[in-house]
């Protein structure tokens, strides 16, 4: 009797199709104009994503390249429903969505400790659970007293060692990168990097990576996505898109 094997079914965990994201913003027109020739004042409308599709599969790596502008940070806000979509649809199959990005995601009037709370729980973590956590956020993120202090008084590095501290320990499911690995000290950088190696050794776990360091991506990432003034430009294997994208930038 013939073995044969079944093929494994491939398995997403992340699916954009046809995804449009249009930014608003009012043309400046005087309080004359409006009192007395009553005119509505009038949208300039910006497309910072223009029908952008692509599959994740479950537990790849995808880095994300682009020039600045291009779309990419856009593009996870969105993943991570900050942004809604005007036109397509993103499916992220039900899992837990982590998003580190410098500026989103924290209360600045509230303290470190307390922002773990809030984070922990919009992630779908309980309190128990984060309670479980707390101190060994605290204790990566190196902060120390001014765990208790308002976010509001943090520089960028302190801010994004708390943003990552408190995702890589609670560890969700689908964590979007948006940038972070670069920003903070020297010393932190180098433990950011191991921690994110290490999380991204879970074959569950499905991470995307904004970056500018194609070299980072060139070591974490399994597939690449460019995006270009908002559309895909190429979406392929990492040997194949990193050298196509460098030469463009060049």
């Amino acid at each position: 009797m013939t073995d044969i094997k079944e093929k494994k079914k491939v398995e997403y965990s992340i699916e954009i199709k046809d995804l449009k994201i249009i930014y608003r913003t009012l043309q400046k027109t005087s309080i004359r104009q409006n009192i007395f020739k009553f005119q509505k004042n009038s949208m300039d409308k910006f497309e910072a994503l223009r029908g952008v599709s692509f599959k994740v599969q479950k537990g790849q790596v995808l880095g994300v390249v682009g020039k600045n502008g291009s779309g990419k940070s856009t593009l996870l806000k969105a993943m991570a429903g900050v942004f809604a979509p005007d036109e397509g649809t993103i499916d992220m199959k039900g899992y837990s969505v982590s998003l580190l990005s410098i500026g989103v995601g924290f209360q600045r009037k509230l303290t470190g400790r307390e922002n773990i709370y809030l984070s922990g729980m919009l992630l779908g973590f309980d309190e128990a659970f984060i309670k479980n956590k707390e101190d060994e956020i605290i204790e990566f993120s190196e902060l120390g007293d001014f765990i208790d202090k308002p976010v509001k008084t943090y520089s960028s590095g302190m801010y994004s060692k708390l943003a990552f501290s408190i995702t890589a320990v609670l560890e969700t499911e689908i964590m979007l990168v948006d940038e972070v690995l670069s920003v903070g000290d020297k010393k932190f950088r180098e433990k950011s990097y191991r921690k994110m190696r290490e999380l991204i050794s879970d074959d569950d776990r499905t991470v995307v990576i904004v970056s500018h360091s194609t070299d980072t991506l060139q070591e974490l990432c399994d597939k690449i996505l460019w995006i270009h003034d908002g559309v895909v430009k190429e979406y392929g294997e990492k040997d194949i898109v990193l050298p196509h994208y460098n030469e463009f930038m060049s």
